[in-house]
């Protein structure tokens, strides 16, 4: 199999350009990803994929062609560039359809650890039992491992277009997943925790396993609570949830297609003054982070909300050329099997100041709301949403007792205007991160 990708990025650009195309981009991936699943203090599963292969677009008047190859030889590239050839008969006259021109202007990011093939396959199986041991010893009622995983993964990625650009870089991540069960008189409650990260060293198996672990216990014997309109504290985990509703609405591809509820909202108040929304390609220890998006666009940090208020949209080429702006560097790919779109890289909303404990220090009656049931279900177009929930009961101040069985419903506007306080503990999960967030007052149904 051959191994300079970059020869073949331009060798399909060779090809395609001689069928006479106004523009062609060669898009290649090399990736490897490791999953060790332990049960019981030994390998239960261990598996080891690898994916690569050639996304190849081609411009011709204004129509797009694209066809993607696992089969990198010289007759396989050639091949493909009279297939993507041929599927432009088949698309629509656009003339926002374009590619980025070249730029030397990229970000240094330091996205590769050679811990990823410098530690041995024991020590990575290691963490995955320390792990589990860590979530037993926590509480005895801890009972049942439904999965405690390890995972690593690597990627190369080689982008060429008939502009002149021509950029790759390679990254890894390393990543921790548990999820448990604790029992206690015939009540199961479930608990998880995750941690990615850029470097290997980062990980931690005893936090997770001990979080894990306090996130199933600490519900036992969760009962429903009567019907009331109360402060609601929002664990970081559950404001991901919200943010991944939000990512698609505050990109410009769902604004000019009419899907988002931030339409025709720029500079004004959208949310509370507390809320700050960001999305950073360039996050030194971000796990979406790179130096360049799908189309080879420098990735940058784009403030989508500032204090409250709408600043504008995620771009890529596309969508920038359609509204005369230039691209934030979001044009996201899945993989080289399809073309770029709009999407988030590390989306968070920025920290406050206030130690997550002291947010409900002064609540007479509230709610930590811990889990949430069917965000599937919330409308990314209207922000409408109505959902199971599950959390800590809060009285005078204090946690007290664990609740499960009420809903909570309303619109994710109203939620972000509603935000009175934000913790200053941003935790992200994989590419999305938040604080802790307090709303001022919400109707939890009993």
């Amino acid at each position: 199999m051959p191994e300079n990708f970059s020869d073949i990025a331009a060798r399909a650009i060779d090809h395609a350009t001689k069928l006479g195309v106004d523009m062609a981009e060669a898009y290649v991936v090399n990736a490897k990803a490791l999953a060790i699943e332990v049960h019981n203090g030994g390998v239960e599963t261990m598996k080891l994929a690898e994916d690569r292969g050639i996304g190849l677009r081609l411009i011709n008047g204004g129509k797009v062609g694209f066809a993607f190859s696992t089969e990198l030889t010289t007759g396989g590239v050639q091949e493909l560039a009279k297939q993507a050839f041929a599927n432009i008969a088949g698309t629509e006259t656009d003339q926002y359809n374009i590619l980025p021109e070249r730029t030397d202007q990229y970000p240094q990011l330091d996205l590769y650890d050679a811990a990823i093939a410098t530690t041995t396959i024991e020590e990575k199986i290691q963490l995955a039992v320390n792990m589990e041991k860590a979530a037993r010893k926590y509480d005895p009622r801890v009972k049942i491992i439904e999965s405690a995983t390890y995972q690593d993964g690597e990627t190369a990625v080689f982008i060429v277009n008939s502009q002149g650009l021509a950029a790759n870089y390679q990254g890894t991540y390393f990543g921790l997943y548990l999820a448990l069960v604790a029992n206690e008189h015939d009540d199961n409650q479930t608990g998880f925790a995750l941690d990615y990260n850029l470097k290997y060293k980062h990980l931690d198996a005893i936090k997770i396993g001990n979080l894990a672990a306090e996130r199933a216990v600490r519900m036992l014997g969760a009962k429903p609570v009567a019907t009331a309109k109360v402060a609601v504290v929002l664990d970081p985990y559950i404001v991901t949830g919200f943010l991944g509703l939000l990512g698609s609405a505050l990109t410009a591809e769902a604004v000019q297609k009419g899907r988002s509820l931030f339409a025709g909202k720029t500079g004004q108040n959208v949310a509370s003054k507390q809320i700050t929304i960001i999305d950073d390609g360039t996050k030194p220890d971000g796990i979406a982070s790179a130096p360049f998006d799908g189309e080879g666009v420098a990735t940058s940090k784009t403030v989508l909300i500032q204090a409250g208020v709408l600043q504008g949209y995620l771009h890529n080429i596309y969508t920038a050329a359609k509204d005369g702006v230039t691209s934030t560097g979001n044009g996201i790919r899945s993989s080289f099997k399809s073309n770029p779109e709009v999407g988030t890289t590390n989306f968070y909303i920025e920290p406050g100041k206030i130690a997550p404990a002291d947010l409900i220090k002064d609540i007479t009656a509230g709610l930590y709301l811990t889990e949430v049931m069917g965000m599937h279900t919330a409308n990314p177009i209207s922000g409408d949403f109505s959902l199971g929930a599950a959390g800590i009961w809060i009285e005078n101040g204090k946690l007290t007792k664990p609740v499960r069985g009420v809903a909570i419903a309303g619109n994710v506007m109203d939620l972000l205007k509603s935000v009175d306080a934000i913790g200053s503990d941003l935790q992200f999960y994989g590419g999305k991160g938040a604080p802790t967030l307090r709303v001022s007052q919400m109707t939890v149904s009993g």
